[in-house]
């Protein structure tokens, strides 16, 4: 191995994480990820002997201008896995990543829907047809918006889903996600959920005919596997025909769905590590912040109740 090239040496790399099978989705960032910084590495290398610490530091600095701290963290990720597979595999002698600097991840701020019953109200606008939509077909909408609302799946998550992947007996039923990071986790699923996944099943079999336990869940209107723009487009139809499309937080589409899931868990008593289990998070720091987010709800309706206002005036 110590002979082959860098794009040789990613390929190995690809191969031996492929067995710890992970997402399509996480192999294909790791793969972008290497590619593009070796892209920006000045002079060009030839082999991985030349991406010393100085010069990586430069393909990072190009590579970070033009994007977010999110994404320069992902690829600093993926290159300190790289590098680590390396050494373990001896071509190198050590991992050059401690000395390129990592962005500082943002701590994450939960947004979930604004307004207490809007999850109701979208779920019942939806669920009736909708006359001007050229082929109507609210059982399948329905559905997805229940699987973020009521199970916190991401739209990863969604897209992986297979007809097999709702199972157990009656009282319970569970979904089997395949997570992020390769990470898999099972999700009780309610009565009511339940139901949804029925009624749209049986309303998908009344169009496509037989449905197997290995075909994706979730289809479009012509049968064919639902893909990542298309549930992007469903989700914020649904939110137009509804009439909550202000009560969206900025940059949160479907995964506003997931963070009211979240949200409404901790305002019912869960504690962090039922929401690190139930959404699947790496991090318990990151389940923690939807608790600290609702302590600080629940000390803002304190504070607003108007009894307490005259209480600071006497005196």
């Amino acid at each position: 191995m110590h002979d082959l090239s860098i794009a040789e040496l990613i390929d190995e790399f690809l191969a031996a994480r492929a067995t710890r099978k992970p997402s399509v989705h996480t192999l294909s960032a790791y793969r972008r990820d290497l590619h593009l910084v070796v892209q920006l590495v000045e002079p060009a290398p030839l082999t991985v002997s030349d991406l010393s610490p100085r010069v990586l530091r430069g393909a990072f600095a190009r590579f970070a201008a033009s994007r977010s701290p999110a994404s320069v963290s992902r690829a600093w990720s993926s290159w300190n896995a790289f590098f680590t597979f390396l050494v373990t595999e001896q071509v190198i002698p050590g991992n050059p990543m401690s000395a390129v600097d990592k962005p500082r991840q943002s701590v994450l701020v939960p947004k979930p829907l604004k307004g207490e019953d809007t999850p109701e109200v979208l779920l019942r606008a939806v669920s009736t047809a909708d006359d001007t939509q050229r082929d109507p077909w609210p059982e399948r909408d329905v559905v997805v918006l229940a699987l973020a609302l009521c199970a916190g799946l991401r739209l990863s998550e969604m897209l992986a889903l297979r007809v097999g992947s709702v199972s157990g007996r009656p009282g319970e039923r569970r979904v089997e996600v395949a997570g992020k990071g390769g990470r898999p986790r099972t999700v009780p699923i309610e009565s009511g959920l339940d139901a949804a996944v029925s009624r749209y099943l049986d309303s998908r079999r009344v169009r496509f005919g037989r449905v197997g336990a290995t075909a994706p869940l979730l289809v479009d209107r012509r049968g064919a596997a639902l893909q990542r723009g298309g549930l992007q487009y469903l989700v914020r139809s649904c939110y137009r025909r509804a009439g909550v499309g202000d009560r969206v937080p900025r940059g949160a589409q479907l995964h506003a769905l997931r963070h009211t899931f979240a949200t409404r868990l901790a305002e019912d008593g869960a504690n962090a590590s039922e929401i690190m289990r139930l959404l699947g998070h790496a991090s318990l720091a990151t389940s923690q912040s939807y608790i600290e987010v609702t302590a600080e709800q629940q000390r803002a309706a304190v504070q607003a109740n108007r009894t307490n206002r005259v209480l600071s005036e006497l005196g």
